[in-house]
């Protein structure tokens, strides 16, 4: 009797064993596996102008302000594209064309490219907006808008209708 309960217990203990191993190793090939999407994604992701080194035709408005992609580097003026989450570039504001742009304030219209990741998926989604700069000062030796207000046209998954964000 003995030696068949012992018989039991390694068996039990080796198939938990080999029941771990093989979920470590799915669990790591779907990790990896997604690491490529994961990479295309970000590369894939809108960058401002600046980044994607895209010339505005207003570069020399008569001291108009401009936006800093992330805050840093030479404000762009009337930029068609502003990453608002610099740390992973997860929502950014793309197409926008700019009905007013002036000394003090700015207002313009785009979409809002949200993407999220929620239990190892990607999700992409897009939201249409209103974009108000604001707060121009001299930065760094460049006029600058220090501020963002986004203003969705409907609300967003979190229920926002409208967002600010710090451009300094």
């Amino acid at each position: 009797m003995t030696d068949r309960d012992g018989s039991r217990w390694v068996r039990g203990r080796t198939a938990l064993a080999a029941f771990a191993v093989v979920t470590a190793l799915a669990a790591g090939g779907v990790w990896f596996s997604q690491a490529t999407d994961r990479a295309s994604a970000v590369d894939a992701a809108p960058k401002t102008s600046a980044a994607q080194d895209v010339k505005s035709a207003g570069r020399s408005s008569a001291g108009l302000p401009g936006v800093r992609a992330c805050g840093i580097g030479e404000p762009e003026i009337k930029p068609r594209v502003i990453t608002l989450t610099c740390a992973d570039a997860g929502m950014v504001a793309t197409a926008i064309t700019w009905e007013r742009y002036g000394a003090q304030e700015a207002e313009g219209k785009g979409v809002v490219q949200v993407e999220r990741t929620a239990a190892g998926v990607a999700t992409d989604s897009s939201f249409p907006a209103t974009f108000r700069l604001f707060g121009a000062k001299t930065v760094d030796g460049a006029r600058a808008f220090t501020g963002l207000e986004v203003t969705y046209e409907r609300s967003t998954p979190l229920g926002d209708t409208t967002e600010m964000y710090n451009l300094a």
